[in-house]
């Protein structure tokens, strides 16, 4: 029987790792594709937690490239789950970087992925509710529906006279006349 309720101190993971030569591109800094393997592991990591099952990625938002990671660097990557549906989960996740012999620590990535916790068989399965404690925790839970929404949206999986979390943000009754 899965907790009724978990909070997102839970779900937190951190996940460190060195560029090496081998995850560099061509100006020696870290290859995107690589930077989105961690964030996937790490993701997953924290989606797991909260569900105690296995997690398929469902989606990945934007990726925000803020800034470069170069070779030698140390990467730090946080995860946590910011909002709990029926089956699925979003996680944000939050990478830096430091270059330790120049004491030097930035932000360099955020987004968001989606997991649905899923059985042996690959069907979905109810996960825990997230109850949000800290302010910050609770923004990110209250946005966590509108960001919903909008990927059901752009995926064609809901009507956008339907998501009635952006609403606000949209004159959708204007744009359900002009069709």
């Amino acid at each position: 029987m899965k907790t009724m309720k978990k909070y997102v101190s839970d779900s937190q993971v951190i996940k460190t790792e060195m560029v090496l030569p081998n995850d560099t591109n061509t100006l020696n800094n870290l290859m995107g594709g690589k930077l989105m393997h961690w964030m996937d592991i790490v993701a997953a990591i924290s989606a797991q937690r909260h569900s105690n099952s296995i997690v398929v990625t469902a989606s990945v938002d934007n990726i925000s490239f803020k800034n470069p990671i170069a070779q030698g660097n140390v990467v730090t990557l946080k995860a946590q789950v910011t909002r709990a549906f029926s089956t699925s989960m979003e996680v944000f996740i939050e990478v830096f970087a430091e270059d330790i012999p120049a004491n030097l620590k930035y932000a360099t990535h955020k987004a968001f992925f989606t997991f649905v916790a899923v059985d042996d068989q690959g069907r979905p399965v109810p996960v825990p509710s997230l109850e949000p404690v800290s302010q910050t925790e609770k923004e990110l839970f209250a946005g966590a529906m509108r960001r919903r929404q909008l990927r059901l949206i752009l995926a064609n999986r809901m009507d956008p006279k339907d998501a009635t979390e952006l609403k606000s943000l949209f004159d959708l009754e204007g744009v359900s006349q002009k069709q």
